[in-house]
């Protein structure tokens, strides 16, 4: 228990989950759910548009993984393997990983995948309150 207690605080403190928590909770009534070294990014408190991956299922990988247009997520994955991937049991349902892990993030390419993924998962009526870029 202990083990998983220092492992959520030292997520707390990964200035690539305060960045993305930043840019997650810009969007109209997103909330952040943390469980151990990870977090999701929720649309009203019930359906997740972006996950923050720290070592999941022991991959070694830290990376926002985010739901993706039928396809592309495994086009992503085929097209730039060394950024993106196919994460474990979502994957397969169309969610695609990008690497935060991997040198200089450009934080503007993870904000339009999240972005992206929020309009997948968003009620309509919250998908007027933002931005159409």
């Amino acid at each position: 228990m202990g083990h998983n207690i220092n492992r959520a605080a030292m997520a707390s403190k990964d200035s690539r989950l305060a960045r993305l928590t930043k840019i997650c909770l810009a969007l109209p009534e997103a909330a952040r759910r943390d469980s151990g070294s990870h977090a999701a990014f929720l649309v009203r408190g019930k359906s997740i548009f972006a996950y923050f991956l720290n070592d999941h299922h022991g991959d070694g990988i830290v990376s926002v993984a985010c739901k993706a247009l039928p396809g592309d997520n495994t086009a992503l994955a085929v097209a730039q393997p060394a950024r993106f991937y196919l994460p474990a049991y979502i994957g397969p349902r169309g969610w695609v990983a990008l690497r935060l892990d991997g040198g200089e993030v450009d934080w503007d390419e993870v904000a339009e995948l999240v972005v992206g993924s929020y309009r997948l998962i968003a009620p309509k009526r919250l998908l007027t309150l933002i931005g159409k870029s």
